[in-house]
C-alpha cells in the first residue's frame, strides 16, 4: 500500500485470527460462530494493545507503528515498509554459521532495543529468528503480539504465549515465584543464539528444568 499523505510505501497489519474469523461481505471480518465472539473480541483488544505499545516507541531497532484504527469490525496498524529478510531466512541462505562479528552486529542493537522496552517495564516475550528482520539500518524487532507493560510486581500475570524451545519456564506457569520480566526476554535471546549456532532451538524449558 502507498500512503498518499506521506507519499511513501507502508505495510498494514490486519487483525484476522485464522480459525475463529472469516472475511464476510464488504470486507468486514466476522467471528465464525457465536461461540467465537468473546475470544475474537479479546484478541481484538490485545491487537489494539500491541499497536499502542509500538506507537509509543521511537527506536531504530523496534518496528514502528505510525497509526492504528478500527474499521470493518476489525482493526489495522500502519507501519513503514521495511525491506530485508528475516534472520531465520538469512541464516538459511548464508550456508554457514555466522562469524562472531556477524552475531554481535545483530545482538548489540537488539539488546539496546530491549533495554529501551525494559526501561518502561515492557517485555516482548516472543523473540526468535523468524521475527527479527535484517534491514539496511540494522536488525528490527518484529511481532509484539505477546508484549505487555507490567505496572508493578502485583500486577496480574501476563497472558501466556509459548514458543517451544525459545520460551523460558516462567511462561509455562502462572505462579508468583515464576514472574516474567527482563530475564524472560534474555532467555529468548540466548535460545536464539543457540538456534543460530547449532541450527536448532534448545530443548523445551519444561524438559530442561527437569533434566538439567
Amino acid at each position: 500500500p502507498h500512503d498518499t499523505n506521506l507519499q511513501c510505501p507502508v505495510a498494514i497489519k490486519e487483525y484476522l485470527p485464522s480459525g475463529i474469523a472469516i472475511r464476510a461481505g464488504g470486507g468486514a471480518i466476522c467471528p465464525c460462530s457465536s461461540k467465537d465472539e468473546e475470544v475474537y473480541r479479546q484478541g481484538l483488544q490485545r491487537f489494539l494493545g500491541e499497536a499502542r505499545v509500538l506507537a509509543s516507541f521511537r527506536h531504530v531497532n523496534i518496528v514502528r507503528v505510525t497509526r492504528f484504527f478500527e474499521a470493518n469490525n476489525t482493526a489495522y496498524m500502519v507501519m513503514p515498509f521495511y525491506e530485508g529478510p528475516t534472520l531465520a531466512h538469512a541464516l538459511q541462505t548464508l550456508g554457514r554459521r555466522p562469524t562472531e562479528d556477524e552475531l554481535l552486529d545483530w545482538l548489540r542493537p537488539l539488546l539496546h532495543a530491549l533495554s529501551t522496552l525494559h526501561a518502561v517495564r515492557c517485555y516482548h516475550r516472543d523473540i526468535a529468528p523468524d521475527n527479527i528482520l535484517l534491514t539496511p539500518a540494522g536488525p528490527l524487532l518484529l511481532d509484539f503480539g505477546a508484549a505487555r507493560r507490567v505496572a508493578d510486581q502485583a500486577a496480574a500475570s501476563p497472558t501466556v504465549v509459548i514458543k517451544p524451545g525459545y520460551a523460558p519456564i516462567e511462561q509455562y506457569a502462572d505462579v508468583n515465584d515464576m514472574q516474567q520480566g527482563p530475564w524472560t526476554d534474555l532467555y529468548y535471546v540466548t535460545a536464539g543464539v543457540h538456534a543460530v549456532l547449532s541450527k536448532e532451538a534448545p530443548l523445551p524449558a519444561t524438559f530442561r528444568v527437569l533434566n538439567e
